[in-house]
């Protein structure tokens, strides 16, 4: 997925701001749903992050235009965890390890039933 990196992104030097990085890898993972003509929102829970490591190499600045790409890396009973992957212009310039908890709306865990497990492998892998 593209992003072109606005103004309200940047700090008052332009460079994009840490924490918009993770905002660009939430988009990238809710337009795959989108995509197919669905949201994050499933019939019966969620996802929310459980855990996550960033690494960042280099800084996006005002203008620019970043590609986000999703790998699914494994698949539990109940979560998953995906690698996230930005870049400009082909050099990579951030990376989130992140693991997504499949949650009640009422916020409780619950298991992957085999669809939803079919769904997640057919939109990070």
């Amino acid at each position: 997925m593209q992003i072109k990196v606005y103004y309200e992104d940047t700090d008052t030097g332009g460079v994009v701001y840490h924490s918009n990085y993770l905002n660009f890898c939430e988009r990238a993972r809710s337009e795959a749903f989108f995509n197919i003509g669905m949201t994050p929102e499933l019939e019966n829970g969620h996802f929310v992050a459980r855990k996550l490591t960033a690494q960042y190499y280099k800084s996006a600045k005002l203008g620019d235009v970043l590609e986000v790409k999703n790998e699914l890396k494994k698949m539990k009973a109940a979560s998953f965890e995906i690698l996230q992957t930005i870049y400009k212009d082909s050099q990579k310039i951030f990376e989130l390890d992140i693991t997504l908890a499949y949650i009640t709306f009422e916020g409780k865990p619950q298991k992957l039933d085999a669809d939803t497990k079919d769904l997640v492998i057919s939109l990070f892998e």
